[in-house]
């Protein structure tokens, strides 16, 4: 297998070194929401329990204005570490995640020290030679699938280290491995059809069952998936053809010194009988993952103990010994402990604005500018309102709590069924998440992906219009038809 040539080593390009880094963004805009605490009215709605819910979720008509709680200088310092945890009550935020992608870099770094994942990469290439482009249709409908079955987001961080290195040496680059994941998850978000995360429990909030609707969301699935992997087939395939048309050509050689050292396919190896067993199990971890959160109601605290459980067996069958095998797995959690960082400080935004009590008020803006449009222009409008509020919300489940008792009722008056209300819900939150910065799996998956958020919008900005305008033709159509 030939190896794809080193280009752009002398390549800079000047936008990408003033751009600053996803830290100083996510920074800048804790700081930017806490000065908005200042502007913005501070006003919250009654809550009520919802035992289908199991949550207390807003009463339509009961916004008020409150007592305001600007945040200063002292809160936009603590936003990063509430980020990860709550200081005043211990509780959880985004703590669980960071410290699963950490473990999962370190079970990564367990199975690259017994070579069975370079070994293994080597050979699938060899016989995949001449035919790698389709990989992308392939992978991309399997998470697509979780995507719209379960809600596949956080789930897919621990992807990226394996399949990058493989497109890299297929001859694509970084870029191609990063928007093959989280391209692939967030069309199934968008064609959402028993997410118990986005579709079941806006469905819920909104008073319907989950099945109505079901037909128009399997048509905007089908539709948002063709139109992603062409585009990314596309773009691969002027990347193989030309590498120096690559978005990522000035970081290439940086890219490949990155994935391809410690991940690099061994020529002319084959596997052996023991690599061959730690693969299956490799594989296996992923297969019962997948199976823990759809089926069991795991989530973070289980899969970190499962890729803890499966470096052990690995690194035990593997012989690394005692020393390799917790220096394999440190340093394999080193190199994702940007990510976990990263992921805390993304989350500060939303705590910032939760404080400052202005969450509501947004939302009930929103309310009051809709209120009284004609069906097609509501359900467009809708669509919009949701697709902004994700920016501020990027949780599935909690921006559907918040805004659906709000939304559908008002649909009634606007003549619009609920179902449309709750599919316009799920597919603009699924198009924003795919470029929030406020979003953990996208700031995530292009930090482990090392794609500057600047570049993945210049990329990925044809296909969200693309896919905007799908969204909306349909829910227009279903709103005539």
């Amino acid at each position: 297998m030939v190896m794809p040539p080193h280009y752009g080593s002398d390549q800079k390009q000047p936008e990408e070194s003033r751009f600053p880094s996803a830290y100083t963004i996510l920074f800048g805009l804790v700081i930017a929401m806490a000065a908005l605490t200042w502007i913005i009215p501070a006003g919250q709605y009654e809550r009520a329990p919802n035992a289908a819910l199991s949550k207390d979720v807003p009463v339509p008509g009961s916004y008020a204005l409150v007592e305001a709680t600007p945040q200063g200088f002292i809160d936009v310092l603590l936003a990063p570490i509430a980020g990860f945890y709550d200081p005043s009550s211990y509780e959880a935020n985004a703590i669980d995640v960071s410290l699963f992608v950490l473990i999962v870099g370190g079970f990564l770094g367990v199975v690259t020290a017994t070579g069975a994942i370079n070994t293994g990469v080597a050979q699938a290439m060899r016989k995949l030679e001449g035919r790698e482009k389709w990989m992308i249709p392939i992978m991309m409908a399997l998470f697509a699938a979780g995507g719209a079955t379960y809600g596949m987001a956080e789930e897919t961080l621990a992807f990226y280290v394996l399949l990058i290195p493989i497109m890299i040496a297929a001859g694509y680059d970084a870029l191609t491995g990063v928007a093959i994941i989280m391209l692939g998850a967030g069309v199934g978000v968008i064609g959402s059809t028993i997410n118990l995360f986005s579709t079941a429990i806006a469905s819920n909030a909104a008073g319907i069952a989950f099945t109505e609707g079901m037909v128009l969301r399997f048509v905007i699935l089908g539709l948002s998936w063709l139109a992603a992997v062409a585009f990314v087939m596309r773009y691969a395939e002027r990347v193989r053809v030309d590498p120096t048309r690559s978005l990522v050509a000035h970081l290439q050689d940086e890219n490949e010194a990155h994935f391809l050292q410690k991940h690099a396919p061994v020529e002319g190896e084959t596997l052996t009988g023991m690599q061959s067993v730690i693969l299956i199990l490799f594989a296996a971890t992923f297969v019962m993952m997948v199976w823990g959160v759809s089926s069991q109601g795991w989530w973070m605290a289980e899969m970190s103990a499962l890729f803890l459980a499966a470096s052990i067996l690995i690194g035990t069958l593997g012989w690394l010994g005692e020393k390799a095998f917790t220096n394999a797995f440190v340093e394999g959690a080193r190199d994702l402990l940007g990510v976990a960082l990263v992921i805390g400080l993304a989350r500060g935004i939303v705590i910032i604005m939760d404080q400052g009590r202005i969450t509501d008020t947004i939302l009930h803006t929103f309310e009051r500018w809709i209120t009284g449009m004609s069906e097609v222009a509501f359900i467009n409008a809708l669509f919009g309102i949701e697709a902004l509020m994700s920016f501020l919300v990027p949780s599935t489940s909690g921006l559907a709590v918040l805004s659906m008792p709000i939304m559908a009722p008002l649909s009634d008056f606007a003549g619009v069924s609920r179902d449309l209300a709750v599919t316009a819900f799920q597919t603009a939150i699924g198009i924003t998440n795919l470029v929030a910065p406020t979003y953990a799996v996208v700031v995530g998956g292009l930090a482990i992906g090392r794609v500057p958020y600047n570049i993945w919008l210049r990329f990925v900005w044809p296909l969200l219009l693309v896919l905007s305008l799908i969204s909306m033709a349909l829910l227009s159509a279903a709103v005539l038809l």
